[in-house]
């Protein structure tokens, strides 16, 4: 079975944050939009999310027709899913609740429209594993926010066909997504690893009293952390290598990087270390409510975007 047609209405499936982000940028990209939650207030809080987000989320790109108006609200899951062409899933992290969610999503949807889920660390082979239709179930995790920040992490699980994922990947990329592919299934995908591993270190150095929360997140926000907003670390390297590029970094560099691999930390996550962290998030947020700090974060990320796009945000044609 083909699975490449015309994508008009996208379903979102949980209108949590996540949820609300995706139905976001689906509909700043000139989708129709169906959204299903059973939580009570849901169609409301998703409705404010939306007026809240789409200045930020049209000026990174909107699509000619793109309107908030075309975003519609059922309880009923089977009418959302049925309706739709293609399938957002953004339900609750446990695998008995995946499980049935994605089956009874297989049931209702057309056997010819994909459902991804934004699931952060269940793998699709757990999840489709109630389907009767597993192959075309695949995961298409963003990070967060995803009206915000392009990346999304496409793989399949056992019974994903191979098409599914590379039409899921085509999606995303004629949507603004900077899709990735993994190769395999690994719990947490990629992004999120590479976060555990970069704050294990973080925790540890605060554990050990090298230097307080503050100045640590400085250390990542200033440093690194601005080159990691223009090119990832292995390109950073070649950079580094002077003219000899990544060659000479391999060559000179690599081996006194691997020592220091063998002597980073890890730390023990005690109550203790986690007031610690806790005292010192909030002791560096001061007066700024984590609302405040999100759109401050939001508007330089906006701004960050467009400078890599060249000022020109990409946006879907109709």
């Amino acid at each position: 079975m083909a699975f490449n047609k015309p994508v008009k209405r996208v379903a979102i499936v949980g209108t949590g944050v996540i949820g609300a982000s995706w139905a976001t940028h689906y509909l700043a990209r000139g989708f129709d939009v169906v959204a299903t939650d059973p939580a009570p207030g849901a169609e409301e809080r998703l409705r404010k999310y939306v007026d809240d987000a789409w200045a930020t989320a049209t000026a990174i790109g909107v699509a000619p027709g793109a309107s908030r108006d075309r975003l519609t609200f059922t309880t009923d899951l089977k009418e959302a899913v049925s309706k739709a062409d293609f399938v957002q899933e953004n339900g609750p992290e446990r695998p008995d609740f995946k499980i049935k969610l994605f089956a009874d999503m297989d049931a209702a949807a057309a056997p010819d429209t994909i459902i991804a889920s934004s699931s952060s660390g269940l793998t699709m082979s757990v999840i489709q594993s109630g389907c009767k239709r597993p192959e075309r179930c695949v995961i298409g995790h963003p990070f967060n926010p995803p009206h915000i920040i392009p990346l999304v992490e496409v793989v399949g699980g056992k019974q994903t066909a191979p098409e599914v994922v590379e039409q899921a990947m085509k999606f995303y990329a004629s949507i603004g997504k900077k899709a990735i592919r993994l190769n395999k299934e690994l719990p947490g995908h990629v992004a999120n690893r590479l976060q555990a591993a970069l704050y294990r270190e973080v925790a540890y150095l605060i554990e050990q009293d090298v230097l307080n929360v503050a100045d640590a997140d400085d250390a990542v926000s200033w440093g690194p952390g601005l080159r990691w907003g223009v090119m990832g670390p292995s390109l950073q390297w070649h950079v580094g290598g002077g003219a000899g590029g990544i060659r000479h970094f391999m060559e000179h560099l690599m081996d006194p990087l691997a020592g220091m691999m063998k002597a980073l930390g890890n730390p023990a996550i005690t109550p203790e270390l986690k007031k610690t962290v806790t005292d010192g998030v909030l002791a560096e947020a001061g007066d700024r409510s984590v609302e405040k700090l999100a759109r401050e974060e939001n508007d330089v990320l906006a701004g960050l975007i467009a400078l890599r796009s060249g000022g020109k945000p990409s946006a879907r044609k109709s």
